[in-house]
């Protein structure tokens, strides 16, 4: 067996021969180089700094004004459509409830998370308007899916019961009606008003389909002196 020259790592030829530094990795990956720019582009770049540096104070904050506004208006309008609305009475069908201009308050969101109840003063659309038109009604609703309603010798009856309407200060001044048996997903209203002619409402049009209900009326919101939930 042949054996070679043997290095004695305590002989100071063998250190000062030996490597000096960490040992290089063959195969290493290459650095990244970022992506060159245009040169075009990279002088618009450069104006559009310039000019944001340049620019006044005051232009940063009209930015953030009209930011913040349509952020307010676009939050407002949602509400407006899915959970509240503002309403004015119009007409005497709902006295003494409801006067004429009053402001009240319509709870869009509770129908849509619920049903309507007895007792109900809700805006529904008109069912004797067009589709192209948007009249609405306030009304009492006073039957529900499966009802049978009936107005006889000037009292309003529900499936055989006598209904005691302590929101009314008369009794039914018109003809006799039904009986009627609501069908399903409609509901009969009616306004407070109970003299003859004061209101048009199921009685002449016949009970109104859910879809047609827009909210619940629950507060009377102006003048302040009649402010007053429902």
């Amino acid at each position: 067996m042949v054996e070679g020259p043997r290095l004695d790592t305590n002989s100071p030829q063998a250190v000062e021969d030996a490597p000096i530094g960490p040992r290089k990795r063959n195969g290493s990956p290459a650095k990244r180089q970022r992506p060159a720019i245009e040169p075009g582009k990279k002088d618009k770049l450069g104006r559009a700094a310039k000019k944001e540096r340049n620019s006044p104070p005051w232009v940063a904050e009209l930015r953030s004004w009209v930011l913040t506004l349509a952020i307010a208006v676009l939050i407002v309008f949602g509400m407006h459509v899915f959970v509240f609305n503002l309403s004015t009475v119009k007409g005497q069908s709902m006295e003494p409830t409801l006067y004429e201009s009053e402001w009240l308050f319509i709870n869009k969101f509770a129908f849509l998370t619920g049903s309507p109840s007895i007792g109900d003063v809700v805006i529904l659309k008109d069912p004797a308007e067009g589709e192209g038109r948007k009249e609405f009604l306030v009304k009492r609703i006073v039957g529900l899916p499966g009802d049978t309603i009936e107005i006889r010798e000037g009292q309003l009856y529900r499936n055989g019961q006598l209904v005691v309407e302590s929101y009314t200060d008369t009794e039914i001044e018109d003809l006799d009606y039904g009986p009627d048996k609501i069908n399903a997903d409609h509901y009969f209203v009616m306004g407070d008003n109970r003299h003859a002619k004061a209101s048009r409402d199921s009685r002449s049009f016949h009970a109104v389909p859910r879809s047609s209900i827009i909210g619940r009326a629950d507060l009377i919101i102006w003048p302040i002196a009649r402010l007053n939930h429902l």
